[in-house]
């Protein structure tokens, strides 16, 4: 009988392995799959990175279209005032017509595109965030910096200031 105990052992073993064995296999068949799944997924993300490139690439490139057009037809306008100067008895006036209606057509279209004019009167407070000074005279009547007069004109687009007014103030002694 102890033989017999002995022969079982390593056929016992040897099940025992089998279903490690299988446990194994199935373990590396998930293991692959998981991989493949991962791999697939991988390629997918890069695949929609270059796609998301080449889309922002192309807004870059093309973004100004639109207000490019609409400044296409105040180039037009500005043609047709020159053209309408030179065959004018009284050029002045028509240019300074054609001008003006062209001037009101660009206003209108950054009007449109959310760019408005910073406000910058005579008397008013200097503020660095919108205003650059460019002179400055020392007066003992004023409590701040006030604004004497506009060189420039600023331009804000919603809030963001593009470019400042250019001013000269007055400051305190």
């Amino acid at each position: 009988m102890v033989e017999n105990k002995e022969k079982n052992k390593p056929q016992e073993a040897t099940d025992s392995e089998k279903d490690f064995k299988k446990l194994l296999d199935i373990e590396k068949q998930k293991t692959e799959e998981y991989l493949n799944k991962l791999q697939y997924l991988q390629a997918d993300f890069e695949n929609q990175k270059k796609r998301f490139d080449r889309e922002t690439e192309n807004i870059k490139k093309y973004c100004n279209e639109r207000i490019i057009t609409e400044l296409l037809d105040i180039v037009d306008e500005l043609d047709l005032a020159l053209k309408a100067v030179k065959d004018s008895k009284d050029p002045q006036k028509q240019l300074v017509d054609g001008v003006e209606m062209t001037l009101k057509k660009l206003r209108k279209i950054l009007e449109q595109e959310g760019v408005s004019q910073i406000s910058c009167t005579q008397g008013t407070i200097f503020d660095p965030a919108c205003h650059n000074a460019i002179a400055a005279e020392e007066r003992e009547d004023v409590q701040a910096c006030i604004i004497i007069e506009e060189i420039r004109r600023g331009y804000k687009i919603k809030d963001k200031v593009l470019r400042p007014s250019i001013v000269r103030v007055t400051k305190p002694k």
